[in-house]
């Protein structure tokens, strides 16, 4: 019974998350309110306050939503270990990225961070945590290149850290460029190509 109660809150807390994220789009973080998100989850104030304390919470648990299992993933990636780990990264990032484009959740998160809200102001605390679970998430990648260099597939003068930028900045930029011009390219069709094309450009012959 303990057990059914808890999977019932966690429900109840995706659906408002989904709510919130469908809402955002639509209105905008600004302009959107707790009201809103109550009637589009089928759910009362209260239970949003049960499990949020205002709307910049319900905010920020999106972005955890989106975050922590990229985190995740990555980890459980690097665990694996590969003979090759330029190429375990690069079929990492083209799962990311096959992954949003099936992902609505994602999808809307995304579109909310880059185009449905304003940094300014009470938000302006929040980018900055964003940005830093954003760093920490993408600094994993580092790993990648140190092996990578550690096993000759990189030269030795090579930054992994320049290269953790290089990949991050490439990859919030395909994903930008995908919810600004949605139907402008397909992640799955394309996405395998673009990360093909990146890593061809430092990869060393071995």
């Amino acid at each position: 019974m303990v057990r059914r109660t808890k999977e019932d809150a966690q429900e109840t807390r995706e659906n408002i998350l989904e709510a919130a994220s469908i809402i955002f789009v639509k209105k905008g973080v600004a302009k959107a309110s707790l009201e809103e998100i109550a009637q589009e989850a089928r759910v009362t104030r209260g239970a949003i306050y049960w499990h949020f304390k205002n709307k910049m919470d319900i905010f920020q648990a999106l972005h955890d939503q989106l975050y922590k299992p990229l985190t995740d993933m990555i980890l459980q990636d690097l665990e694996k270990g590969h003979p090759n780990p330029l190429k375990q990264l690069e079929e990492l990032c083209v799962k990311l990225l096959i992954d949003l484009e099936h992902n609505a959740q994602k999808k809307r998160i995304l579109t909310i961070f880059f185009l449905k809200c304003d940094y300014s102001g009470e938000m302006e605390e929040i980018l900055r945590k964003q940005n830093a679970r954003k760093i920490e998430s993408f600094s994993l990648f580092t790993r990648y290149f140190e092996r990578a260099q550690h096993k000759k597939y990189l030269p030795p003068e090579t930054n992994p850290k320049i290269l953790t930028l290089s990949i991050s900045c490439y990859l919030t930029g395909i994903a930008q460029e995908y919810i600004r011009n949605r139907g402008y390219f397909s992640l799955e069709e394309q996405g395998p190509a673009m990360m093909r094309q990146f890593f061809a450009g430092f990869s060393k012959k071995v």
